[in-house]
Parts: C-alpha cells; sequence; structure tokens
C-alpha cells in the first residue's frame, strides 16, 4: 500500500491510500463509510489485489487523516466533487484499466448519487448497504436541529449515536472498530442533512442508470435499510444486479462470510469485463 495525498477545489488535503498490482484486469475506486476511514479496507484491498484487481480509496474530507473539521462538510456537491476528484486521480495511475466505483453505506449514498447525476463513464457501480434510507427512524427532533442549523450554524456537530455492535457479527471487528482512534461519531448539520437528502432523492428515484450497477445488502442490517435498497433496485431500469446476504449485518466486508461476498462481487466484474 503507498499513501497518498490530494487538494480538492476547497483546498482542503485529502488522504488516499493506493494498492497496486502488476497488470490489473481493473480497478476499484473506494468511498467508505460514516465516521470511519479508508484503513479499514485494507483487507479488501488485499483480497482485490491476489485476484489482480488494483484499488484506489481515499478519506471523505472530515474523516479519517483527511483535513477538514471532523464530520463536516459543506454540501452534497461537495461529497460529489471529491469523488469525481478520485475518480481523476484513479484514472491518471490507470488511464484505460477498466474502473468501477465502489461505495459502502454513505459512501453508497453518495456514488450512487454521483453517478446519476454527473454520469461518469464507468466499466461499473458497487454499492453495499447503500444509504437509501434508516434502518429506523430518526429522531424528528434530531433532523429539525439539523435543519435549523444548517443555516445558521452548518459546522455544528452532533453525534451520530452509530450502533456499533450492529456492524458487524464478528465481536473482534467491533472491539477494533472502537478502539480505532481514527473513527469518529460525528456529524455536522450541514452534512448530516446534505447526505439524508441525497438519501431521500434516491428513495424517490426512478428510472435508467448509465452503468452496469450492483447492489449489494445484508437482511440482518440494522443500520441502513436492505429494504429500501431490494425497492431502489425496482425501480432502477438498466444493468442491474441485486443480491440480498441472509442475516448479515451492515458491513458485509467484515462478515465471517466475506470470502463469499468478494468472490460474488469479483464475478460480477468479470462478467462485465467481457461485456
Amino acid at each position: 500500500m503507498t499513501a497518498l495525498n490530494w487538494t480538492n477545489n476547497q483546498d482542503i488535503n485529502l488522504y488516499a491510500e493506493h494498492w497496486p498490482v502488476e497488470k490489473p484486469i481493473a480497478v476499484i475506486a473506494l468511498a467508505h463509510g460514516q465516521g470511519e476511514h479508508i484503513g479499514r479496507y485494507n483487507h479488501v484491498a488485499e483480497w482485490y489485489n491476489a485476484h489482480d484487481v488494483a484499488v484506489v480509496g481515499f478519506d471523505h474530507q472530515g474523516y479519517g487523516r483527511s483535513e477538514g473539521g471532523r464530520g463536516h462538510v459543506k454540501n452534497l456537491d461537495a461529497f460529489l466533487d471529491d469523488i469525481g476528484l478520485l475518480l481523476e486521480k484513479t484514472r491518471e495511475l490507470y488511464p484505460i484499466t477498466p474502473l468501477f466505483l465502489y461505495g459502502h453505506s454513505m459512501g453508497g449514498n453518495i456514488v450512487l448519487n454521483y453517478a446519476l447525476r454527473r454520469k461518469p463513464v464507468l466499466t461499473g457501480l458497487i454499492a453495499t448497504s447503500p444509504w437509501i434510507q434508516l434502518a429506523f427512524e430518526a429522531p424528528a427532533i434530531k433532523v429539525l436541529v439539523g435543519k435549523l442549523m444548517r443555516k445558521f450554524m452548518p459546522t455544528l456537530t452532533l453525534p451520530t449515536n452509530l450502533a456499533s455492535h450492529f456492524i458487524s457479527q464478528d465481536k473482534a471487528v467491533v472491539e477494533a472498530y472502537r478502539n480505532d482512534p481514527l473513527v469518529h461519531d460525528k456529524i455536522s448539520a450541514a452534512a448530516g442533512i446534505a447526505l439524508m437528502e441525497g438519501a431521500d432523492w434516491l428513495d424517490k428515484y426512478s428510472g435508467k442508470i448509465p452503468m452496469p450497477l450492483l447492489l449489494l445488502h445484508g437482511t440482518g442490517d440494522k443500520i441502513i435499510s436492505p429494504t429500501a435498497t431490494k425497492a431502489f433496485f425496482s425501480r432502477v431500469k438498466g444493468d442491474v444486479t441485486h443480491h440480498e446476504w441472509a442475516g448479515l449485518y451492515h458491513e458485509l466486508h467484515n462478515e465471517k462470510e466475506q470470502d463469499e461476498v468478494f468472490e460474488f462481487t469479483l464475478a460480477w466484474m468479470k462478467k462485465h469485463l467481457k461485456g
């Protein structure tokens, strides 16, 4: 793994990691979820490296080793602009290699919004446990405060109160998450409402997606709604594959069945390399 840095259009320095392979059959550009950082995907990248797939991922602004107020991003377009920069930097490293954009949870929300609104040229799009609806009702008072504060104090951060014991059924994964100094439970009023609005937009979207799409979700996810992902699949037209993993929690890539998830994803990618 090689550490990278680049500066976005807000003059914020973003931290990134690159897992290269010689003569890759494909490259994944990876976007992580809420509160975490790209370093938690090291084992994911190493698995794909072992199967001749390169990986480039970054910490969203306000997360991990990237600059910015913890959990603060000014609006949805800022999230999307940073995804565009990730793709640009990945393309610089791999000008002709088939490119897949992959987002998990919050990252799934962002990459789906990016694909539908910006329509990039990609070999395919992968969204795991994408935030289209939460699996629980967000406290109404918290949403109201967030909307008010976005106007008057957009950088005000509130705790997400993420139930970390629901990220994985593997207790070692949960313990590592809780003890990770780069993980935080902060989200600003501006970022929180932007992401909720992005999720609501996806929850209402109906139409064609401009590239092959793979949607993966565990039916045991108590953080993000698998039902909403299935409903999104039913509304989207195009080359779309949806697969549910019975009983698995939120982080499919951190469940004991993770190799099955990776194998399924790689098979889907290889199918689209031929197509």
